[in-house]
């Protein structure tokens, strides 16, 4: 699916796990109606205010359906549920172009690893640099810390630089 061992198996157990019984969709079922009787409620987060005034919720925009479109391209076997909660990930920290970018360095959005080596200072750009006989994609994927390739790279940019 995305060629990378990690993620493919991440969706092979997300998806056994997504697999109904006959009494998951019984209890589905008996929650949807149950759900339905009661009153509805638009989500929100409470405080935020659509304009100021009014005591309508700002509604809550899940997923952003322009990264489950550019990634369902890309993987067209991946659940839209694994898909959806990738960019609400992705939302908090980055966006649409950002995700890509990273899919185009080697490193798949919808492993959370990218999200640990972006917080680690770590750019899409920065994976293909060589440090000694590995990428640094390929020392992350031996194991290397995040924090160790990006003082690798800070010390061989110093070094280049003088």
């Amino acid at each position: 699916m995305t060629h990378d061992p990690g993620v493919d198996a991440l969706i092979r157990q997300w998806s056994e796990e997504r697999a109904q019984t006959a009494e998951d969709v019984e209890i589905s079922r008996i929650t949807s109606e149950w759900l339905a009787d009661a009153p509805a409620q638009v989500p929100g987060i409470p405080g935020q205010r659509e304009s100021v005034g009014t005591a309508e919720w700002s509604t809550v925009e899940v997923t952003d359906t322009s990264y489950v479109a550019a990634m369902r391209k890309r993987l067209p076997g991946v659940p839209d549920e694994l898909l959806a909660a990738g960019a609400r990930w992705w939302q908090m920290v980055g966006g649409v172009a950002e995700a890509e970018e990273w899919w185009d360095a080697g490193l798949s959005p919808l492993d959370q690893r990218a999200l640990e080596y972006r917080a680690a200072g770590l750019a899409p750009s920065d994976l293909s640099a060589h440090l000694g006989p590995y990428t640094v994609l390929e020392h992350l994927r031996r194991g290397s810390a995040a924090a160790w390739c990006v003082a690798r790279l800070a010390r061989a940019r110093r070094d280049a630089a003088s």
